[in-house]
C-alpha cells in the first residue's frame, strides 16, 4: 500500500527507500468507513489526508440544510480545509469517505517537522499545491463558461473512473444540481 505513495512522490521528487521509510514515520494510516466523518464543521483542521485507496468529499452545509459538495480526492490526492488546516482554525467543512478508504493522516505540526527535516518535500508540497489551484481555477472558469449539461460533460470527459465510482447524488451536490436535474441531463443523453 506504501508502494502507492512512493511511487506517487517520485513523479515529484528523488528520495532514497531508507528516506521514504522516515517520511512515513510523520504519517499514521487508517481506514475510514463509507460515510464516515474525518473533520466535521466546527472543528478545529488538524489533519491533511493523502488517499491511498478510496474516495474521500469535502462539504459544507448550506443555508437550505442541503450538502454542497465542493472537492473529492481519489488515490494519489490530498484533501483538507487548507485554510483551516495552515492556522489551525475551525473548519466549515466536513471531510467524509465516500467508499471504505485507506488514507495517509499528517498533522500540521509534524507536517512542518517533516518538510524542516526533508527540505525536498517542500517541492513535491508546491507542485501538489500548484495542481490543486489549477483544478480550483478550472472549476470556476467550467461554472461561469458552461452550461449544467456542458459542465456535467467535461467532467465526464476528464474522469470518466471517477463518475463511475462517485454516487450522482454526489456528482449533482459537486455540480451545484439536483440529483433529479442530473438525471434528466443523463437521460436526454444517454437513452
Amino acid at each position: 500500500m506504501f508502494e502507492l505513495f512512493k511511487t506517487h512522490l517520485d513523479k515529484f521528487i528523488t528520495i532514497s527507500d531508507s528516506e521514504f521509510a522516515e517520511i512515513l514515520s510523520f504519517f499514521e494510516i487508517r481506514t475510514i468507513r463509507k460515510k464516515e466523518n474525518l473533520l466535521e464543521e466546527g472543528q478545529i483542521c488538524k489533519e491533511h489526508y493523502f488517499v491511498l485507496k478510496g474516495v474521500l468529499r469535502k462539504f459544507f452545509i448550506n443555508e437550505k440544510g442541503t450538502e454542497q459538495t465542493t472537492e473529492f480526492a481519489i488515490e494519489n490526492w490530498w484533501l483538507t480545509d487548507n485554510l483551516a488546516y495552515e492556522h489551525q482554525l475551525k473548519t466549515g467543512f466536513y471531510i467524509q469517505a465516500v467508499e471504505t478508504s485507506e488514507i495517509l493522516v499528517i498533522t500540521q505540526k509534524n507536517q512542518e517537522q517533516l518538510l524542516a527535516q526533508f527540505p525536498v518535500l517542500e517541492r513535491y508540497f508546491r507542485f501538489i499545491y500548484q495542481r490543486a489551484y489549477a483544478a480550483s481555477q478550472m472549476r470556476i472558469k467550467y461554472i461561469f463558461s458552461y452550461s449544467k449539461d456542458e459542465f456535467y460533460f467535461q467532467l465526464v470527459k476528464k474522469y470518466p473512473e471517477f463518475v463511475q465510482r462517485v454516487p450522482q447524488y454526489l456528482i449533482a451536490s459537486f455540480l451545484g444540481f439536483t440529483p433529479e436535474y442530473l438525471s434528466e441531463i443523463r437521460k436526454k443523453h444517454f437513452s
